[in-house]
């Protein structure tokens, strides 16, 4: 949320992102705290009764009930907002919750969305599945072909919604493209920018409407909590947004806020120097006999190079996918398992975006509740493995690989 009676930091006008990233928030209370307070608080006292009915009635702003206000929330709220160049963010307590808070604020009965068919797992199945339920039709196209994006909008249509890069294909969407489909259609266009962050990518910049977050990954960057938040403009967020969160409660909670608060303070360095681990390992893998292909946007043979350039700061991010060479999808997965199994420094794990590497099997992890017609369609095969590079030195990566690899 962005409340304009709640004071904001005093900087200069035109500061710079990794300014903002350490900066941005509230201003110090009476005590002068240099690093950002934690209020462990259920409520906040109103000083009588006259002025607590104004506040419950949106007639004075001022924090109340720490499901929809709280201090710490906010500054997180502000900051990644100053990061994402949005009028306003508003925090869940995950990024699933996120895209559920921005089908129940923008979409009713009858609407139809359009979704890449290579988005995460779990958000298929959201959008698939659990909105259809109330009357929400999904139509999934392919992330790189625009004119199926085109092809695919209804008189209905109300909303586009893409990842970019893709978990775990690292596909890359022409967001300027879908932009203008959806402002000829009518419809907002959301994009997931998990795997880049702020640091590298700012889909505001390229016309996206509004911008999702699973705080979870690199905003955070250690593993620790469970985070996510929905960016845009004030409109959207306080008319849109605010009051399903004040009714529905998938809110932030103020311990989660205030360590990726904490976390954004890192982000760039911590994007940048696990980016070049990557691209590192990834030129790397394309000279290894027992992989088949690299999936990772900084390689030349990656199809949408030269898009994701533009659109991501000239950094391939930080994840990395490969398919190991096997005889049949059988022997395809026992192979990728074992390759995973022989690790000893890569941590096995479906998140990503920690300091600590971790590799995973997306068909049997985060793809896994999806039919194999879906994982087919999406172009996850059972021999795919997905490395989230972070920061150990990379021979040690390439070398706990390559373990499993030769052994083949």
């Amino acid at each position: 949320m962005n409340d304009k009676r709640i004071p904001r930091v005093d900087l200069p006008e035109g500061v710079h992102l990794d300014t903002l990233a350490v900066r941005e928030g509230l201003p110090p209370s009476a005590w002068g705290e240099n690093s950002e307070a934690l209020f462990l608080t259920s409520s906040f006292r109103q000083p009588d009764a006259a002025t607590a009915a104004a506040r419950f009635a949106n007639e004075e702003e001022a924090f109340i009930y720490s499901r929809f206000t709280n201090p710490t929330v906010m500054m997180f709220e502000r900051r990644l907002a100053a990061l994402e160049g949005a009028q306003a963010c508003i925090a869940t307590s995950s990024g699933m919750s996120a895209i559920l808070l921005l089908g129940m604020g923008l979409l009713k009965a009858g609407d139809h969305v359009i979704c890449s068919r290579s988005v995460f797992g779990s958000t298929i199945m959201l959008f698939g599945r659990e909105f259809a339920k109330f009357g929400v039709e999904t139509t999934f196209v392919s992330q790189t072909d625009v004119s199926e994006w085109e092809r695919a909008v209804k008189p209905n249509t109300r909303l586009l919604f893409a990842e970019s890069p893709t978990n775990p294909l690292t596909e890359v969407c022409d967001i300027a493209a879908l932009s203008a489909i959806a402002k000829r259609a009518g419809a907002w266009l959301a994009v997931d920018n998990c795997f880049c962050s702020p640091a590298l990518q700012r889909p505001i910049e390229y016309g996206a409407d509004l911008v999702i977050h699973s705080g979870t990954k690199y905003l955070d960057g250690q593993g620790r909590v469970i985070a996510g938040a929905l960016c845009g403009s004030e409109a959207l967020v306080n008319e849109k947004f605010v009051p399903v969160m004040r009714s529905a409660g998938m809110s932030l909670s103020p311990f989660n806020a205030w360590v990726v608060l904490k976390g954004l303070e890192t982000l760039s360095i911590r994007m940048e120097a696990q980016s070049k681990r990557a691209l590192e390992l990834a030129r790397w893998l394309e000279t290894q006999p027992q992989v088949d292909r690299v999936f990772y946007p900084g390689l030349e043979s990656h199809p949408q190079h030269q898009l994701a350039m533009a659109q991501q700061s000239g950094s391939g991010g930080a994840v990395v996918s490969f398919i190991v060479r096997a005889d049949g999808a059988t022997d395809a997965r026992r192979q990728a398992f074992h390759v995973i199994d022989q690790t000893k420094v890569c941590s096995i794990t479906a998140n990503l975006g920690d300091t600590k590497t971790t590799i995973t099997h997306p068909a049997s992890t985060s793809h896994g509740r999806l039919t194999e017609e879906q994982r087919q369609a999406a172009g996850i095969t059972q021999g795919m493995i997905r490395v989230a590079v972070g920061l150990e030195d990379v021979r040690d990566i390439q070398a706990d690989l390559l373990r499993g690899l030769a052994s083949l």
